[in-house]
């Protein structure tokens, strides 16, 4: 009989309310001194932003109109900037300051950026989650990005899950949101669909498409979204009741790929800056194929989380 293994970071109820709803806020992860840094290299980042020499690449998570150009595609090993939908008008011009143009920083910040590079990559707190959690066997970290929720401007992110843009066979992306500034309902907090992840299978993929840009995929058969649904049900996932969460500097989401959640516009006076990165499981315990928009290069691998693999992972 194997030995369950003690916890280091996260409790069983910590863990149990995860896989039951599909995420979990973990108050003051980060230490003040850590947000901080991370908020000063991500103001410092938008201040690097240079607009004369950029494509003007707008973001968008809709199914009809993202980005489909070799300066996202190409941006995995990168530090890039792309910009609200309504930042350019029709003669491709900003329409604000350069600083409230940019809706994200990415998709490389963990490989290439220090400050970044050290919450993401070389933090024992979030390796010994990692082990807690055993969400993977053997967790690698493929991107990353600064979200700038501006105020007044910042645009709602709809409905979605991340398994549909990070795609893997089975479903295996985790994402990990480290806010750095105050999250409230007025400046766009996360809003999530608990218990979702266990009733609503990943039915299409974010692909490469064969003649370039990018697209949505249908899936031929939808992978099951859990193997305990009967069991694991949600009152809130089944009534469709989505849960806002406000947030303080410092905390972080974890967000399980298949759970439904979205963001409201910024309609405040203060901005609503986050970090967040994403992992995956590794081969051979999943698949991720060439049709990915993400891909690693020779260069640039996806980097591992952990030292030595988890022996067992929990059902999810």
């Amino acid at each position: 009989m194997a030995v369950a293994q003690p916890l280091e970071y996260l409790s069983q109820a910590q863990i149990d309310k995860f896989y039951r709803d599909g995420y979990l806020i973990i108050p003051g992860f980060l230490s003040h001194d850590q947000t901080n840094s991370l908020l000063l290299r991500a103001k410092e980042l938008l201040d690097e932003f240079t607009p004369e020499d950029h494509p003007l690449t707008k973001f968008t998570t809709s199914d009809d109109d993202h980005i489909g150009d070799n300066y996202f595609l190409s941006s995995g090993d990168k530090i890039r900037y792309f910009l609200d939908e309504d930042a350019v008008d029709s003669s491709g011009k900003l329409t604000r300051d350069k600083a409230k143009a940019v809706n994200k920083i990415g998709h490389a910040l963990h490989e290439l950026d220090p400050v970044f590079q050290n919450v993401t990559l070389e933090n024992d707190r979030l390796k010994a989650l990692a082990r807690d959690l055993r969400f993977h066997h053997d967790p690698v970290a493929l991107q990353s990005m600064v979200i700038f929720k501006q105020s007044q401007t910042g645009g709602a992110v709809p409905e979605h899950n991340d398994s549909t843009f990070l795609y893997t066979s089975p479903p295996s992306a985790l994402g990990f949101w480290l806010a750095l500034e105050k999250c409230t309902p007025t400046n766009g907090a996360l809003s999530f669909l608990p218990g979702s992840h266990l009733t609503t299978p990943i039915t299409k993929r974010f692909v490469r498409l064969p003649g370039g840009g990018t697209g949505f995929e249908q899936l031929a058969t939808p992978p099951p979204p859990s193997s305990e649904i009967s069991e694991k049900l949600s009152d809130n996932a089944s009534e469709g009741n989505y849960v806002l969460e406000v947030c303080e500097p410092g905390d972080l989401v974890l967000i399980h790929g298949s759970v439904l959640h979205k963001s409201e516009r910024n309609t405040s006076a203060h901005t609503r800056f986050a970090y967040t990165f994403h992992m995956i499981d590794s081969s051979p315990y999943v698949e991720y194929d060439e049709k990915n928009w993400l891909q690693p290069t020779n260069a640039m691998p996806f980097s591992r989380i952990l030292d030595v693999p988890n022996l067992s992972t929990a059902v999810h």
